[in-house]
């Protein structure tokens, strides 16, 4: 049987456990896995672009375990009544290829993608850093100012969003949870002696919502909006002046905002900053970018911290993902005889 956490139970942890423990559980997990980086085998994502949004399958392994994520990115879908954003993962045993855990991965997407946001912060950021501008205030939103505060201590958050309305719910959600938050009427004004910023839009389009003139030595530019071919928010003259980290950079070429520079602008991985096989932030008057797009290494994390933090307890499921006759080479049993009890595979092994 493959265990499986579905959405209502993925709430029952996140509720159990504390939203910002669970971002800095999978924070530890990204940088664990960040840290034996060269012990992965690694593909960009396989992408199926249309007209109107865009569907991903981002698969990665190392010795144990195979994961992948499903996910889609259609931004007009909130026109629908629906999420820009489903997802839904798996991890399988290497040794077998059984599938193990299936999860959704549309709450956990958010977290991860929170917590990686985090960990580069934490590398890059100026110590100290507690003012935060976020340019977008969509459903990502809420968790990118949590994981920022559980792991670096933002309190102060200065938001902007071309809709009026979702600027107001960002604030409505985030000010009882303690965060001081002003509604900024431009990003110009949001941006204005931030600390960090964070631009998170959804249009997939090549957009300029950060304009160079707008950014200030010192701060720490979270992109996490451009994040496909030909979709981007940042002027690339911001790039050109600052130091660039990236997941991974063959990914990054094609789909961050460095899609907009010669093939031969200089990046570095985060995996070597992690390592401190590279530097990060080298003075406060740097300007540090994380051009994040969204790698399948921080899916597994995810997705393996979601897996032992709910084993054993009835936030998983067992389903019956695969055939899994008595006989291993009689398929046929299971038409033949459908309502006999199997073995699992587990016990098969024992």
């Amino acid at each position: 049987m493959t265990q499986f956490v579905g959405v209502k139970d993925m709430a029952r942890w996140i509720a159990r456990d504390g939203l910002q423990p669970v971002i800095r559980a999978i924070a530890a997990g990204i940088e664990e896995d960040l840290a034996k980086w060269e012990a992965f085998e690694k593909i960009p994502r396989i992408a199926t672009h249309s007209d109107i949004g865009v569907i991903e399958l981002m698969p990665i392994s190392d010795e144990d375990l195979y994961a992948f994520k499903y996910v889609n990115g259609h931004p007009s879908n909130p026109l629908r009544g629906i999420q820009t954003i489903a997802a839904f993962g798996a991890l399988a045993d290497v040794n077998t290829g059984h599938p193990v855990f299936l999860a959704e991965m549309t709450l956990l997407t958010a977290m991860r993608t929170a917590a990686m946001s985090a960990v580069a912060a934490t590398h890059l950021a100026r110590p100290g850093s507690t003012r935060m501008a976020m340019i977008g205030a969509g459903s990502q939103a809420e968790f990118q100012a949590l994981g920022m505060r559980e792991l670096i201590g933002v309190d102060e958050l200065l938001i902007y969003d071309a809709d009026g309305q979702a600027t107001a719910k960002l604030a409505d959600n985030l000010e009882p949870l303690g965060f001081r938050v002003k509604e900024c009427s431009s990003a110009h004004e949001a941006v204005t002696d931030a600390d960090i910023i964070t631009t998170c839009t959804a249009d997939k389009q090549q957009a300029t919502v950060l304009l160079d003139s707008h950014v200030e030595p010192g701060v720490h530019i979270n992109a996490i909006g451009g994040d496909c071919p030909g979709k981007t928010e940042l002027d690339p003259r911001i790039l050109q002046r600052a130091r660039v980290f990236v997941e991974f950079e063959e990914q990054t070429r094609i789909e961050g905002e460095i899609q907009q520079l010669p093939a031969d602008f200089p990046v570095t991985e985060m995996w070597r900053v992690v390592t401190e096989r590279a530097e990060g932030r080298l003075s406060d008057r740097d300007i540090t970018v994380f051009d994040s797009v969204g790698f399948a290494l921080a899916d597994l994390s995810a997705l393996r911290v979601c897996w032992r933090a709910t084993a054993g307890t009835d936030l998983q499921t067992d389903i019956d993902l695969i055939a899994d006759p008595r006989d291993p080479k009689d398929l046929f049993s299971l038409i033949m005889h459908p309502v006999e009890s199997t073995e699992s595979l587990e016990e098969r092994l024992a």
